[in-house]
């Protein structure tokens, strides 16, 4: 049995916590917040909810510890942090700066011995893995990856986190003629502002900036300054109403050719269509969480990513189950 923590209690720890419960390998021992544990309400029976100033206290209770913070400035702080005190596993989404989370997490981990895996969801983690073996598979080829039409959670986490803005979604919209480019076989040359169309639904605060909340979008270094982005001001009764899903779902793909003469187009496809993107994050964050403590129980320690980990070390079947059931 895999014992398991949680630090946080938003969408994605919630999404984690029901993934969870269809693992019977898995406990949720304790979540952990910032809030008064008093106020939170958690779903598992048996599990506890305590402040995570008391977090150090179940270093020898918990196997993984799930990190549900926010890529903008949660976990480049949290992660290296309790990657000092316990296995842990996190969703940081920020592309650019995954090298320098990854050196600063695993500098943590090497020093207190404990494994840690980052980067861990669909993107990245399930795409970065298409890309990788589609790269393989076709090494004269090119790569693309389209998200949405849905929420992005880190881009969202980013606007709510401004100065004034009392709520807010960016949605990720994919170009359609760019899609139609890619799946020709064309092999189109594609910017980033001709693949995706950003758009954010913003309630501000009573009396805030809103051209200065606006400006402060568009120009976001790593989320918003590339993209075609537009921004909506909206009541809390319309974001209510109208943006309480949180679907989401992409697209990679890899154009290449094969034979002697490079005469064979090929086009590899996935594609992930997502009812609940914190759900399926938290789903993917469950099962690679058990590779991490199979990791630790080889006292394989430091950072790892999705590119470390094969496949069976996620699956709760044994070697014969797999061979017979899912080969």
């Amino acid at each position: 049995m895999t014992k398991i923590g949680i630090l946080g209690y938003g969408n994605l720890a919630r999404g984690v916590e029901s993934a969870i419960r269809q693992n019977p390998d898995m406990e949720l021992v304790a979540v952990f917040t910032r809030r008064d544990p008093a106020s939170v309400s958690i779903a598992t029976d048996g599990a506890v909810c305590d402040s995570v100033g008391n977090i150090a206290k179940y270093k020898d209770r918990i196997d993984v510890l799930i990190i549900c913070g926010g890529s903008a400035t949660d976990l480049p702080k949290q992660t290296p942090l309790y990657a000092s005190m316990f296995n842990c596993i996190d969703s940081f989404d920020t592309h650019a700066n995954i090298p320098e989370h990854f050196a600063s997490v695993n500098e943590a981990s090497l020093k207190a011995s404990t494994v840690s895996l980052i980067s861990c969801g669909w993107d990245p983690g399930m795409f970065s893995l298409n890309r990788l073996y589609a790269n393989c598979i076709l090494p004269d080829g090119k790569d693309y990856t389209f998200w949405g039409k849905g929420v992005s959670q880190g881009h969202s986490d980013a606007i709510r986190r401004i100065p004034g803005v009392r709520n807010g979604k960016q949605y990720t919209i994919p170009v359609e003629a760019a899609l139609d480019k890619v799946r020709s076989g064309s092999n189109p040359e594609l910017s980033v502002r001709e693949k995706h169309t950003r758009e954010c639904f913003v309630v501000a605060e009573e009396g805030a900036d809103r051209k200065l909340i606006e400006k402060t979008i568009k120009e976001m270094p790593n989320y918003f300054a590339d993209y075609d982005t537009t921004v909506h001001f909206i009541s809390e009764e319309e974001f209510a109403r109208d943006h309480s899903r949180m679907n989401h779902g992409g697209f990679v793909f890899r154009t290449g050719t094969t034979g002697l003469n490079g005469e064979h187009k090929h086009v590899i496809e996935y594609s992930l269509k997502l009812d609940s993107n914190p759900e399926f994050t938290g789903s993917v964050l469950v099962a690679y969480a058990r590779a991490v403590d199979r990791f630790a129980k080889k006292h394989d320690y430091g950072c790892k990513t999705v590119f470390d980990v094969a496949p069976a070390m996620l699956s709760p079947l044994s070697a014969s189950e797999m061979r017979a059931h899912l080969l």
